[in-house]
């Protein structure tokens, strides 16, 4: 019986590949369990048609996080928090600071679990912290962090 997996299914195959099972393993677990479906020429064009829009999606997807990568990495970042003399801040420039001065520069709104910082920024300066968009896109924006006038 050949028929079109929707789901991994482990020692059969992956999702999306036509495989040839038993009779009896298609019929009795596999189809009633929704893991797969018939390899019909009707169920194949269709499961053909999804694939294509899906890796259409993902493109469209990996063209616009690029596009927003060079537009969050050129434009430059301002945190002001209040500071010792010594430029040591008193608490720290967390994730929402920072998605609210993206928001500020540049209009775009992001959530605030894509900022990664490494450690937490606790000192005035320049910090460079990396936005996750895409599994294969990242942007590194430069901020500046200065000391709030009272």
């Amino acid at each position: 019986m050949k028929l079109i997996l929707i789901e991994d299914v482990q020692g059969t195959g992956k999702k999306g590949e036509t495989v040839a099972v038993r009779d009896g393993y298609g019929r009795n677990f596999l189809v009633p369990r929704g893991l797969a479906v018939p390899a019909t020429e009707g169920n194949v064009a269709r499961f053909e048609n999804i694939v294509r829009s899906v890796s259409n999606r993902k493109a469209r997807d990996l063209q616009t996080a690029s596009e927003l990568r060079a537009r969050l990495e050129e434009t430059p970042l301002t945190i002001k928090k209040k500071a010792g003399d010594d430029g040591r801040l008193f608490g720290s420039v967390t994730h929402k600071d920072i998605v609210e001065a993206v928001k500020a520069a540049s209009g775009v709104e992001i959530d605030r679990k894509l900022v990664r910082l490494e450690e937490p920024i606790k000192m005035t300066g320049s910090h460079t912290v990396v936005i996750h968009l895409q599994p294969d896109v990242n942007a590194e924006i430069k901020i500046e962090v200065e000391k709030e006038e009272a």
